[in-house]
């Protein structure tokens, strides 16, 4: 009897993590760095290598970061999402080109229309570790005080946005 029921509690308690994984939601994945300040960087700009950005100069402003690449099947997913979003002009969109060659990223964005104010190269991703990127897109809204409050893993989709991140960010700008 008591060859059984070892094996079969086990069992219970690995059927009681699975349920509860599976309530769990992926694109929900805590950060560390919500309510904590934007790291802090230097790169050049795509397509003006001499330009550099830091986030220094979006100080008393609400903005967001949108972490893409030219090789990622996701972001071609949320591009045209961001493209119209663009269009509205309610908040500057800057773009993290990650790990990704730069002609690359030209030609993509040429390929596919252009939602960036502008667009940053972290071709060794050291700042994309320093958000806690571990995948693409992700997004980051950052307020006026250079607070991240808000990350979004995953493709933007035109609900996310609509009732996620334009109240957010509706919010933020007061």
């Amino acid at each position: 009897m008591k060859r059984y029921l070892t094996p079969l509690i086990i069992f219970i308690v690995l059927l009681i993590f699975l349920g509860l994984g599976l309530q769990l939601k992926p694109r929900e994945v805590p950060s560390p760095f919500i309510g904590k300040p934007a790291p802090t960087f230097s790169l050049p700009i795509l397509g003006n290598e001499t330009s550099y950005f830091s986030p220094e100069q979006m100080k008393g402003k609400v903005w967001v970061l949108n972490v893409w690449a030219s090789w990622c099947v996701a972001c071609r997913e949320e591009h045209p999402v961001l493209l119209e979003w663009s269009k509205k002009q309610n908040v500057p969109l800057l773009g993290l080109d990650y790990k990704d060659k730069p002609l690359d990223a030209l030609a993509w964005l040429k390929q596919f229309g252009n939602p960036y104010q502008l667009s940053l190269m972290d071709q060794k991703g050291s700042v994309g570790i320093d958000y806690g990127v571990y995948g693409v897109p992700e997004t980051f809204i950052i307020d006026q005080n250079g607070i991240i409050r808000y990350k979004h893993i995953g493709p933007i989709t035109p609900k996310i946005l609509e009732e996620t991140l334009l109240p957010f960010i509706g919010k933020l700008n007061g």
